[in-house]
């Protein structure tokens, strides 16, 4: 019996739906912290000098695949916002880069008042949102969210507070598990991820 070819394999669900899949039709847009999340939590601080001045700078480091997940999700229709308690270049460098819907630094981190913003800005509403943490400052969000999520090393009270705790840490592929997840209980995974091989796979002529 010949092979089918590559491309004409059946589409697989990766694993049984972590969510139920009625709330992960209803999401809309999913936000997410930074420090603990998107990175490692790690701080990079230094300083540089443009020949007269001193000029502090933060580095942080973000996960590739981290990245293609927010990427992915925006190709499923979802919306992405970044909301932070930091104020740094970095965050808004990489919010370009992923080119998500919202990003909101407030460096006295009153992240709720900050996701009302996005909330209003973006037209959706907490019944429609899922927030990913790590930490205390997220509290306030994830206990309005319709889906609140916990990365693999969250503290005790965020994984309290959430119904999906993911298995893999902030910075290390955590927004990745996150996204084949909502999107395999969505049902789109296939077709997401198809969609997302074909338009990188035009030839430039």
């Amino acid at each position: 019996m010949a092979m089918p070819e590559r491309d004409q394999l059946p589409p697989v669900r990766l694993k049984a739906p972590v969510i139920d899949p009625a709330l992960a039709r209803r999401i809309r847009l999913v936000g997410l912290d930074v420090d603990g999340t998107l990175t490692d939590g790690g701080v990079y601080l230094g300083a540089g000098t443009d020949g007269e001045r001193l000029i502090p700078f933060e580095l942080k480091r973000y996960d590739i695949q981290d990245g293609l997940g927010v990427a992915l999700l925006r190709q499923a229709g979802l919306k992405v916002a970044i909301v932070t308690g930091r104020e740094s270049e970095s965050v808004a460098q990489r919010a370009r880069e992923l080119q998500v819907d919202a990003v909101v630094q407030d460096r006295h981190a009153r992240k709720l008042a900050a996701w009302q913003r996005v909330l209003s800005e973006l037209g959706c509403t907490d019944s429609e949102a899922a927030f990913i943490g790590d930490d205390l400052p997220d509290l306030s969000i994830l206990r309005r969210v319709a889906l609140p999520v916990a990365v693999g090393n969250a503290t005790a009270e965020v994984q309290r507070a959430c119904t999906w705790q993911l298995s893999r840490k902030g910075g290390a592929g955590a927004v990745r598990e996150f996204a084949e997840g909502l999107l395999d209980a969505r049902d789109v995974w296939h077709d997401t991820v198809e969609a997302y091989v074909q338009k990188h796979s035009e030839v430039a002529s």
